[in-house]
């Protein structure tokens, strides 16, 4: 508190020290289906009270389900459905003009699984993270886990990394690992890597609401050095 006199009156008051907060960071996430990364992201900002808020959640899907949840929680949700466009450039600014509604600091891709122009990406550059269910650079597109099961690889993963126009490529910010286990299949694999991805997908977004992040030659560092890394071994 600070004591402050009153002119001509002798007498003081106390008034209250102002602490000035950052300001919110908003939030858009991209989804086309479940969007179970989606709710793990939505799930820890709630409860770790980052200073952030999900002001959005953003389909190419009328049907995606994780449409019900971000209702259900109380944040606005729109369609942008791919289908209704002729060409991708037309789709992406569409989209575009959904996200920039909502100002956003940071766009989230969590299983949007539409591939997005040069132009849209360098729009949203420098603030549009995404995952992939590998370990980047292995592994790019689809079909990763049995790709990795059918090379041998003995350890695989999922990567968080900054989005540029080359798919699945960009800084990488954190990752995951897991074994791979004999007897394992496409499914049992992507379950196991899936239950990591719920952890590093919302602490890398909340590093980056943070500030907690910076881009030196390409490579993504943690300010703190926090680990880089989650080993479920």
């Amino acid at each position: 508190m600070v004591a402050e006199g009153l002119a001509g009156e002798g007498r003081f008051y106390e008034a209250p020290l102002v602490t000035l907060l950052p300001p919110m960071k908003s939030i858009v996430i991209l989804i086309s289906g479940r969007g179970s990364n989606m709710e793990a992201i939505v799930q820890r900002c709630a409860a770790e009270g980052w200073p952030a808020r999900v002001a959005a959640v953003i389909s190419n899907r009328a049907d995606a389900a994780g449409l019900q949840f971000a209702a259900a929680h109380g944040i606005v949700s729109a369609v942008v459905a791919h289908t209704a466009f002729t060409t991708r450039e037309a789709f992406d600014d569409a989209l575009a003009a959904a996200i920039d509604a909502h100002r956003p600091d940071l766009v989230v891709l969590a299983g949007f699984m539409r591939i997005l122009g040069e132009r849209f990406v360098r729009r949203y550059e420098g603030r549009m993270l995404n995952i992939h269910p590998s370990l980047l650079p292995m592994f790019p597109g689809l079909h990763t886990h049995q790709r990795a099961i059918d090379a041998g690889c003995k350890l695989a993963g999922s990567t968080v990394h900054f989005v540029t126009p080359q798919l699945d490529h960009g800084p990488i910010v954190l990752q995951s690992v897991v074994p791979v286990l004999t007897g394992d299949d496409a499914d049992t694999l992507a379950a196991r890597v899936l239950a990591t991805e719920h952890q590093i997908y919302p602490r890398a977004v909340r590093w980056f609401v943070e500030e907690a992040l910076q881009i030196e030659h390409g490579v993504v560092r943690h300010r703190a050095a926090e680990p880089q890394l989650l080993a479920a071994l």
